[in-house]
């Protein structure tokens, strides 16, 4: 594979740097609010600092020196607002409050917190936190999308090139459980998955487990990614307004009774029916490709998406707080058609939806009993419509339909003893899925039709011993007990982590986890094409529960700014399904229940040198998969196995402007590749050939400016580039046809996005 000379070139210039002298600077502020003069010395002093959310919230700081040094400085600060700056190393600064025991878990010390960049973090026990709201600049993004920041980690790929298309360490997409403050998620993306369902404006933590879950988690196999909104009482109102290429949003923060109740409100809508932007149209191309809305001569009437979101925070007293939270996500899309008959012509009409719900409360019972309870309601709709009609009169009338109730309620406690904490609760899960497929013509006609009802009720606890000197160990164990299916399931998990040296750490993890609820290839496929796919719950008979065990062990380094991070883990997992028409044989119209294995290693190194910051991380995947009655119960690569995946990072900050530069190189997706004989297509074995190999190169910057002295607001303006060199990559190659020996099977070449500029303008006051 020849690359661009470009590329080369602006990977080496980046790895150039300069020494620097010790720093003195004037400073001077009035009453600026904590975390902007941190942000500022960041920029001055080239440091970085690490630090909870809530150990700075409403502080306020006045600072007038001349020529002052960052110890100095950081002295002053500490008296003024009672913080405690504790050096880990020459840039990395970790904030404490003073007044808590000093005793902590020196894995603290060495965790990574910047992980790829600042406002990413992974912590002792392997799960990463993001905080959009502190997150410095991603190439490619001109926005922290949730979904597709977490695609940066090692271990994570998106094959088909979408935002929520998470393939977690060889997993399936619906193997990732999406939290809301909550709620269980079933649809997370718009514009068909091209970006993620979630205003990252209105999300103010995202923790993301792709190993040693906390056993309070479960239902999926791969992954956890557990989205929370602010909990903050805001005592001045606060307004955001943004536009990109794609969409518009706002967001406000109110207070209604001082230091007592406050409402956070976001809103995002596409504009597609005002004005079809550059970066609309190149993300439309991609995603419509192959498609009825490309190939033939129609009218795309109407194509729109919005999520809006509502929080309220309600604290009455010291030690307890309530909150209800509400998330809507709808797609919406209508495409008219002329057919070749005269007077007749057809529409196709496809609506998503995903409502949710909460309430929770929080109660301090005392300084070492916490307890947290919450009720959670979420309703996912999938509706298609094709209709023909014939001089204003109904002939056909397709409907495909899929939907799901899903409540949950919960309660757990936290129990501090020391060197010891335990958790334990109670948690249960309904979930109604139901899915159906009507004819409704001139002729009634149900083609297929099911609904299914599964509670859980699960019990779990999870217990944690530091030596601060030595290791940590935590350990855990969830039952699950499915009524309606009379099976109990057991998951149990443990961390262990060891210190070999003050900058070196290993640790071991292995964890079980059972899901209950699969996104399947559906048996009737529509006119449309464009989401194929359904939920249905476990039976444990044509759908069994899955059954997923992995075991990972890994090394931590950090030095000098070096911060280095492997990790290898191997997964076993059963009761998969699959249709067996996805593998090209009509005979067999079943689905097919089988067992998956992966081994896989995560590699992590970056490189902080003055105002730039360096990164590459790798994964390599060999995910294979079994199944009964298909490929003579042998093994064969599984469809998402990208064996190689690489990026490559370098991004510069400047006080207010920052810009990033990646290279993403990929091995090409598995296919199964057909040969033409006597006017019929053979297919050799199944997955044996591999696609192009993938790369692109993206580029984003910002620059961040206060319109006032006062600085009551601040502008952000943001350009991104992705796929500069206007690479032409092939994603898929995909069969598509009924299951029947003598209907023709359709061959379809998938492409990735092309040069794709976006922008941003975002104002907050």
């Amino acid at each position: 594979m020849k690359l661009p000379f470009s590329i080369y070139f602006i990977f080496f210039y980046s790895f150039l740097c300069f020494a620097q002298s010790p720093i003195k600077h004037n400073l001077k502020y009035t009453d600026v609010s904590l975390s902007y003069l941190l942000e500022e010395i960041e920029n001055k002093y080239k440091v970085r600092f690490s630090y909870q959310d809530n150990l700075i919230q409403n502080k306020k700081i006045s600072i007038d020196e001349k020529n002052i040094s960052l110890n100095h400085l950081l002295s002053k600060i500490s008296n003024k607002v009672f913080i405690q700056f504790e050096k880990v190393n020459t840039t990395y600064y970790v904030l404490r409050n003073p007044f808590k025991t000093k005793k902590r878990v020196v894995l603290d010390t060495i965790s990574l917190n910047q992980y790829l960049t600042k406002g990413i973090s992974k912590n002792s026990i392997g799960n990463f936190t993001v905080l959009p709201k502190s997150l410095e600049i991603i190439a490619g993004l001109t926005e922290a999308d949730v979904l597709e920041t977490l695609q940066q980690l090692p271990g994570i790929v998106s094959p088909n090139e979408t935002a929520t298309g998470l393939v977690v360490r060889g997993g399936k997409l619906d193997q990732n459980r999406l939290l809301y403050d909550g709620m269980n998620i079933y649809h997370n993306g718009h514009f068909f998955g091209m970006l993620s369902a979630f205003n990252p404006n209105m999300i103010d933590k995202v923790t993301f487990y792709n190993k040693g879950t906390h056993p309070k988690y479960d239902e999926r196999a791969s992954s956890v990614i557990a989205m929370q909104t602010s909990d903050e009482i805001v005592s001045k109102p606060t307004f955001s307004f943004g536009l990109n290429g794609i969409n518009a949003s706002a967001k406000i923060n109110i207070p209604i009774s001082k230091d007592k109740l406050s409402v956070i409100a976001s809103s995002r809508r596409s504009y597609k029916e005002i004005y079809e932007s550059f970066t609309l149209s190149n993300i439309a191309d991609k995603v419509f490709q192959n498609s009825i809305v490309t190939n033939n001569q129609g009218d795309l009437n109407q194509f729109y998406f919005y999520d809006y979101a509502l929080k309220i925070n309600y604290k009455p007293t010291q030690k307890n707080y309530f909150y209800f939270s509400l998330l809507s996500i709808k797609n919406q899309l209508e495409y008219q058609q002329n057919q070749s008959l005269p007077f007749q012509n057809s529409k196709d009409i496809l609506n998503i939806k995903n409502n949710g719900y909460s309430i929770g409360w929080s109660k301090i019972w005392n300084t070492n009993l916490k307890q947290n309870s919450s009720l959670s309601f979420s309703k996912y709709n999938f509706n298609y419509n094709f209709v023909i009609t014939e001089s204003d009169n109904v002939i056909s009338d397709f409907d495909k339909r899929n939907a799901i109730y899903d409540t949950n309620f919960n309660t757990e406690f936290s129990l501090k003893l020391k060197q010891t904490k335990i958790d334990f609760g109670y948690q249960y899960t309904f979930k109604d899925v139901s899915y159906s497929f009507l004819n409704t013509g001139n002729i009634n006609l149900i083609l297929d039709r099911a609904q299914n009802r599964v509670g859980t009720h699960a019990i779990f606890t999870n217990y944690s011993i530091t030596k601060p000197d030595n290791f940590t160990i935590n350990a855990g164990v969830r039952i699950n007990f499915y009524p309606e299916l009379n099976v109990m399931k057991l998951a149990p998990r443990i961390i262990f982590n060891k210190i070999l040296h003050p900058n070196l750490t290993a640790q071991i993890t292995f964890e079980t986890k059972n899901q209950a609820i699969h996104k399947i290839d559906e048996t009737v496929l529509s006119n449309l094409s464009l989401e194929n796919e359904l939920w249905r719950l476990a039976d444990n008979k044509t759908f069994p529960i899955i059954i997923s065990n992995q075991f990972s062990s890994g090394l931590n380094y950090k030095k000098n700014n070096w911060q280095i991070d492997t990790d290898f883990y191997f997964r076993k997992q059963k009761g998969i399904t699959a249709l067996s028409l996805g593998f090209l044989n009509p005979d067999n119209p079943n689905f097919n229940i089988g067992e998956q294995t992966i081994y896989g290693l995560d590699l992590f190194i970056n490189k902080k040198i003055g105002p730039f910051n360096h990164w590459v991380s790798y994964s390599y995947i060999d995910a294979k998969n079994k199944y009964n009655s298909l490929n003579n119960n042998l093994y064969f690569t599984a469809n998402n196995a990208i064996r190689h995946n690489m990026t490559f990072s370098t991004s510069y900050k400047n006080k207010g402007f920052q810009t990033a530069i990646a290279f993403h190189l990929r091995s090409g997706k598995p296919f199964t590749r057909s040969i033409i004989e006597d006017d019929k297509i053979i297919f050799k074995d199944i997955n044996t050939e591999n696609l192009p190999v993938y790369h692109r190169l993206d580029i984003s910057s910002n620059y961040q400016f206060w319109l006032t002295e006062k600085k009551l607001s601040k502008i952000t303006l943001g350009l991104s580039l992705r796929n500069l060199y206007n690479q032409k990559n092939q994603i898929s190659k995909e069969y598509f046809g009924n299951n029947s020996p003598s209907d023709p099977i359709r061959v379809i070449d998938k492409f990735g996005l092309g040069f794709t500029p976006n922008f941003l303008v975002n104002v907050r006051w």
